[in-house]
């Protein structure tokens, strides 16, 4: 089965599957899954494109609508998380994951599903270290901060995560596990991106709940976007059992810029369908009590409790 991952999206789906379709002729290959790591803009039409939480010089209504309505359908199975420019009222009402449109299917705020025999999660939005802590006290229309708070990881989705106990393929999010950075070509990324020398040095760069997450399931794979670069890394996670988990971050659609890579999983010969995962439907079950519609988050259990 071969994959390809995208970073950020920003409304370009006919250029991406353009681009994929390109690659299919002149490789001669065939693209299973395609994977994006946020920033999709699921754009439906004029209100969703009002809620997007970017300058106005960036709105745009894209092409995402053309697939909703049915006027185009995906030729490739799409799967998608979350980033900081969405339309997020559009993203709302697939909290737990769903088809955004005919073979495009939206992960969730978290989630995991199957496709192909691998095990595939993750996060949407981007960690904010104000609203962590939080539940989601925003609604419909949302202000402008609520447009952006509603988008910010919640410790409600980590702990969801956290429970997982069986092996996971491939992680997705839009921003980076923190200290990731270090485990690549940190220079060639600092010459690339200098603004982000600071917060590389200081180690605040990406997310402190996703590098927890990195450490607790260590899956194969961690794709990211977010940063509009191109970074590959390799965490080793102990001298003990030599796991490691393959990192790769990748830029947004643009000419001559890095969006793109293919990569062959030889061992994945499960059908070419997306399936509901048996792990992750329990653990929804077994945490939408705690799913908190206001400011003051619900105690969490702890994990003995969740797992009971």
């Amino acid at each position: 089965m071969r994959i390809a991952v995208e970073g950020c999206c920003h409304g370009e789906l006919d250029r991406i599957y353009a681009a994929l379709k390109h690659l299919e002729r002149v490789e001669n290959i065939t693209i299973d899954l395609l994977l994006v790591c946020g920033d999709f803009q699921p754009v439906r039409n004029m209100g969703d494109l009002s809620v997007l939480a970017c300058p106005d010089r960036y709105r745009s209504l894209g092409t995402f609508h053309q697939y909703y309505d049915g006027s185009k359908v995906a030729p490739f199975p799409t799967l998608f998380v979350g980033g900081n420019h969405e339309a997020s009222n559009y993203l709302w009402e697939l909290y737990h994951g769903g088809w955004a449109a005919p073979n495009i299917y939206f992960l969730g705020m978290a989630g995991v599903i199957n496709f192909g025999g691998l095990r595939i999660g993750g996060l949407s939005g981007i960690y904010k270290q104000q609203h962590y802590e939080q539940g989601y006290p925003e609604s419909q229309p949302y202000n402008d901060n609520e447009a952006r708070s509603i988008y910010h990881v919640r410790k409600y989705n980590i702990h969801r995560i956290a429970q997982i106990r069986d092996p996971i393929d491939i992680i997705m999010t839009h921003d980076w596990p923190r200290g990731i950075a270090h485990h690549g070509n940190t220079r060639q990324l600092i010459a690339r991106k200098p603004f982000l020398s600071g917060e590389i040095n200081s180690n605040t760069l990406g997310s402190y709940p996703s590098e927890y997450l990195l450490k607790k399931l260590r899956p194969d794979f961690w794709f990211a976007a977010h940063l509009h670069v191109k970074f590959a890394a390799i965490y080793r996670h102990d001298n003990a059992t030599a796991e490691l988990t393959k990192f790769l971050s990748l830029d947004k659609c643009l000419p001559n810029r890095d969006f793109l890579q293919v990569l062959d999983f030889p061992e994945a010969t499960g059908p070419l369908v997306f399936s509901y995962d048996e792990e992750w439907l329990a653990i929804i079950r077994a945490s939408h009590e705690y799913l908190t519609l206001s400011k003051v988050q619900k105690r969490l259990p702890d994990d003995e409790t969740a797992r009971a």
